[in-house]
């Protein structure tokens, strides 16, 4: 159809008129579920007269848009171009719209979904933080996500650096379903950095989802916009490291106004980014040290759905963060004693407090064994920290 040609609204399909809603100037996400509940329907806004959208309290640029149907001429295309981008569109009333980010305040009136859309309505838990974390921040993220990933949960968070991207990975290497809740469009992955990694939550039945219009770009008023939608598709909401001034507290303050599970990690009191968790903690979210910790706080329903799945997972059956690997040979027990899992250790340090006791070739055979076996990790710099 082209731009001034007559169509009836009967000939779109409720997907194009949500879509339509969502791409008319001035309206956004709440104005146009409203504008829909005013008139009955959402087909009935677009059967509506000028005077009478302009009465219902719109801008008059939204409702000569809505009513010169230029709204849904963008719509179509719209659509073509997420259907040529791998992307569908989930409509407010459609059937496979999340159920839980339908009943938030301000729900998206459409979804542009990359992936397995019925990952969204599936019982999961949002993990997010800081972008600049600490090896401790990464390896709590990562071991939190890989064990209740494994678990059945799925977790969502924002592809962004720092806490998020480490969430998704810890999903991703426990071969559960993560969810991407992008400040873009979903044809924009940011950081770029991060497309590898949103290609392998998309490879393992998870999803890239977003409420902006393909090709937005990075633009920094988007990234609080979407945070609503973060807490609003999770049962609850995990932050890992956040400072004070951190948009975390923004998804935090979504969570508790949907009437979401606050958890947080406390952190080293002498660090930044432990004040935006400890905060939390004080003022009554969850202290969460293991995944016992999260799962706990959920709906038996939920809970009874993920005892099968804990029994058969790879996950460790202990929820203890103070396990001590097995069969190690002795030059790298004495690595292993000298290494942190909250601070990193630079490799002349090891070199200098194991002189005497072990040659360099040896250290640096015994930290490639560690490393090989997922007992430790090393960081840009020659830095080691001990996994979780």
């Amino acid at each position: 159809m082209t731009k001034g040609s007559p169509a009836s609204v009967t000939s779109f399909s409720r997907q194009v008129l949500w879509l339509a809603l969502s791409m008319t100037p001035q309206m956004g996400a709440t104005r146009s579920r409203r504008l829909a509940e005013h008139f009955g329907g959402v087909e009935q806004v677009f059967h509506a007269s000028l005077t009478e959208l302009e009465a219902a309290g719109i801008h008059a640029v939204s409702a000569q848009a809505i009513n010169n149907r230029e709204s849904l001429v963008r719509a179509e295309e719209e659509l073509v171009r997420a259907a040529t981008a791998g992307a569908s569109i989930i409509g407010l009333d459609d059937p496979n719209y999340p159920p839980l980010l339908r009943q938030i305040y301000d729900p998206p009136v459409a979804l542009y979904v990359r992936g397995e859309a019925s990952v969204l309505s599936q019982a999961g838990i949002a993990i997010v933080g800081t972008r600049h974390p600490t090896p401790y921040g990464i390896g709590m993220a990562e071991r939190l996500a890989y064990d209740l990933a494994a678990r059945g949960l799925t977790i969502f968070s924002g592809l962004a650096r720092g806490i998020d991207s480490a969430g998704h990975r810890g999903a991703i290497n426990a071969k559960g379903k993560t969810v991407a809740v992008l400040g873009t469009g979903v044809d924009v992955i940011y950081p770029r950095e991060n497309n590898r990694l949103a290609e392998s939550i998309l490879s393992l039945g998870g999803a890239v989802v977003s409420e902006f219009p393909l090709g937005t770009f990075a633009a920094p008023q988007n990234f609080p916009i979407r945070n609503r939608i973060i807490s609003g598709l999770s049962l609850g909401v995990l932050v890992v490291e956040a400072g004070e001034y951190s948009g975390t507290r923004i998804t935090a303050r979504n969570a508790l106004e949907q009437n979401r599970e606050l958890f947080a990690v406390p952190g080293n009191v002498t660090n930044k980014n432990a004040w935006g968790p400890n905060t939390l903690i004080k003022q009554g979210a969850k202290l969460t040290a293991t995944w016992e910790d999260v799962v706990e706080e959920l709906p038996a329903n939920v809970k009874t759905q993920l005892a099968p799945l804990a029994a058969e997972s790879e996950a460790p059956a202990s929820a203890s963060l103070f396990q001590q690997p097995n069969n190690l040979a002795p030059h790298e027990k004495k690595i292993f004693a000298l290494l942190r899992a909250d601070e990193a250790v630079h490799i002349d340090e090891l070199v200098e407090k194991l002189e005497g006791h072990l040659s360099s070739s040896e250290i640096f055979a015994a930290l490639f064994e560690l490393e090989l076996a997922g007992n430790i990790k090393q960081l840009p710099g020659k830095h080691y920290v001990k996994a979780f």
